[in-house]
């Protein structure tokens, strides 16, 4: 939703004014009243105004930046034997970081605009229409010339991890020109959602940019290499609303050692020392442990019956973003993220199709 200069112009006249009418916005900008009545339309089109009274549209909204791909899921119906075939079953469904963060934050309630990368081959449509199907605005998603990425996990009899392999050619091509298109919508937003999947180049132009606005950044690490390559990103002028690591990812962004409880306290609040206000460290079973500048906190993990893991981090933060913006204090957030990954984990999608604010309140209640 980029607006241009004119565009701007007149949402700066309104702010001022609601009840200004099109021929008075014209004699202001010094053009018709028929071309300011083309440029209302089209700021009807793209949400920012309501109605015929020229309301503007101040509902928040989340803006991800992040990975959308194809997820292909194996699952051997017995323990997992290495280097040789599995009987099992697999499904592909559309998947990415980013894709699922937006897509459960959509579900949850919360108005989310995604800025993400997918070929333009059947894979990328596919993805396209299932997000967007599940109320996610997809404007800013480019087409690459490459194929539409692919995460590929194999899932052992219960459901854990056995190995992943990502694929994620068309993801890297987001590049700074495309977070750059998407400039005014990202200034505008509540809150502002990084994958740590980007190349770093994009990640620090879209941090940079949501600085530059005021709005909070929530970054997640992804893994441990993504979370080392992007480690010099986390700095004091570069000030980050909440990050999301696991131990090892705490790790390697902090070059700290992380195994004991006392470690990751230590490591956290070195992120603190760079202008990071929030680091939440999932610890898996274990629950999370939640650190401020005023202390920290350990949370502990909501019971489910694992039917497959995939996807449940990616909704434990979409549920901690969308209790945030709900006025939620981080404590609480992180609560009810923890209920929101038990659904998923007792799921077998990697986003649960009937993921609802309400269902994840009648887990923490």
């Amino acid at each position: 939703m980029s607006l241009t200069e004119r565009e701007q112009e007149i949402v700066a006249l309104l702010r001022r004014d609601p009840l200004i009418g099109s021929a008075a916005l014209a004699r202001e900008l010094g053009t018709t009243r028929a071309a300011v009545n083309v440029h209302l339309s089209n700021l009807g089109k793209k949400g920012v105004i309501l109605g015929r009274g020229y309301v503007l549209s101040e509902q928040r909204y989340v803006v991800v930046v992040g990975g959308a791909n194809m997820d292909v899921k194996a699952r051997s119906r017995r323990s997992v034997v290495a280097a040789t075939s599995n009987p099992g079953t697999a499904a592909m469904s559309a998947g990415g970081v980013g894709r699922n963060i937006a897509e459960n934050l959509a579900r949850l309630g919360t108005r989310t605009h995604l800025v993400a990368a997918i070929g333009a081959d059947g894979l990328g449509d596919q993805v396209l229409a299932a997000t967007s199907g599940a109320g996610v605005h997809v404007e800013q998603v480019r087409r690459s010339a490459r194929a539409t990425g692919t995460y590929t996990a194999v899932l052992d009899a219960d459901g854990e991890l056995v190995v992943a392999v990502a694929d994620m050619a068309a993801t890297d091509e987001l590049s700074t020109e495309h977070v750059h298109a998407a400039r005014d919508l990202i200034a505008a937003a509540a809150l502002v959602v990084l994958d740590g999947n980007l190349a770093t180049e994009t990640l620090a132009f879209a941090l940079d940019l949501a600085g530059a606005a005021g709005v909070r950044v929530v970054l997640e690490p992804v893994s441990v290499p993504k979370a080392a390559a992007l480690a010099h990103l986390v700095a004091a002028d570069r000030p980050i609303h909440a990050i999301t690591p696991n131990r090892d990812e705490l790790a390697a962004l902090t070059d700290l050692p992380t195994r004991t409880a006392r470690q990751v306290e230590k490591a956290a609040r070195a992120l603190h020392d760079r202008g990071v206000e929030l680091v939440w460290v999932r610890l898996g079973a274990g629950g999370s442990l939640l650190s401020s500048a005023s202390g920290t906190q350990v949370l502990d993990a909501v019971p489910a019956d694992v039917v497959d893991v995939t996807g449940a981090g990616d909704a434990m933060l979409a549920a901690f973003c969308h209790a945030l913006l709900d006025g939620a204090e981080p404590p609480d957030a992180a609560a009810y993220g923890h209920a929101a990954a038990a659904l998923t984990i007792a799921s077998p999608h990697t986003v649960r199709p009937d993921l609802t604010d309400r269902l994840v309140r009648s887990t923490t209640a």
